[in-house]
């Protein structure tokens, strides 16, 4: 397996541009973030120094979100929100241009909560046209979009990976696949053995966090290792961003990884 460290959770204890050089320190070679700015537009210099820090630090850029919104607030991206088509397509412009100097090819599309005073019929197809423009923009550099289930958040409408099914199999783009995040699948009581099963060719992208409380593998209940141990048999070769919150120093949360790095 080739793992990548998300340094939006990750590391929080140093200011985002410093997070790379440390994910290299600690010994990863790939990295990924959600959207790394506070505006869906950010300056040039901003993105600029956003770029070199990675390139500084001599890493990878393994995954990128697209501006979500206010996470902090509870957004849950913007894809389905009518009325915020410009900054979602502002930050399909900038994470594509990032990623064509970064060499990122994965992009997660957070699809959103349902907003009050909107039709939740139109949102999703709001979030059907939206996710295929945003594909076909991805599809010029050969990159992908994946779909993210989550747990926690109950006014977002994608819990089950059966869920991000049925909006893949409309958007109908061999580039739009699934995010295969350990955490929120089982936090929801998804059957991860039959999605591995059955989709392996669907997922384009992995993540771990332990279940219950969002911590490194081996904190929790989930047998994360073993279900890492049943993708690659079915064939994943692509990245598993490490995306929890450690129980202590950022540095011991690795401790589950010694040998496999």
């Amino acid at each position: 397996m080739r793992y990548d460290i998300n340094l939006s959770i990750l590391f929080t204890e140093l200011p985002l541009l410093r997070r790379a050089e440390a994910a290299r320190a600690a010994g990863f070679t790939a990295v990924e973030y959600w959207w790394p700015f506070d505006t869906a537009s950010p300056g040039d210099r901003e993105v600029d120094e956003f770029v070199r820090s990675v390139e500084d630090a001599g890493v990878s850029l393994a995954g990128l979100n697209f501006f979500a919104g206010d996470m902090a607030a509870g957004d849950r991206g913007i894809v389905s929100w009518l009325g915020r088509e410009k900054e979602l397509t502002d930050s399909v412009d900038i994470a594509i241009g990032i990623a064509g100097r970064l060499g990122c090819r994965t992009f997660n599309a957070l699809y959103g909560n349902r907003v009050e005073g909107q039709d939740p019929a139109a949102q999703d197809e709001h979030a059907l046209s939206t996710l295929d423009t945003a594909a076909v923009a991805a599809g010029r550099i050969g990159a992908r979009l994946v779909l993210e289930p989550l747990s926690g958040a109950d006014r977002y409408p994608l819990k089950t990976a059966a869920d991000a099914f049925a909006v893949l199999d409309k958007v109908g783009r061999d580039n739009v696949l699934l995010l295969f995040d350990l955490y929120h699948l089982g936090a929801n009581g998804d059957d991860l053995d039959a999605v591995i099963e059955k989709h392996i060719a669907r997922i384009g992208h992995v993540q771990v966090a332990d279940v219950p409380g969002r911590h490194e593998p081996g904190t929790g209940n989930l047998d994360i290792t073993g279900y890492l141990a049943k993708l690659a048999a079915a064939g994943y070769d692509g990245y598993v961003g490490l995306e929890y919150k450690p129980s202590g120093r950022t540095e011991e949360s690795f401790d589950w990884l010694e040998g496999r790095r």
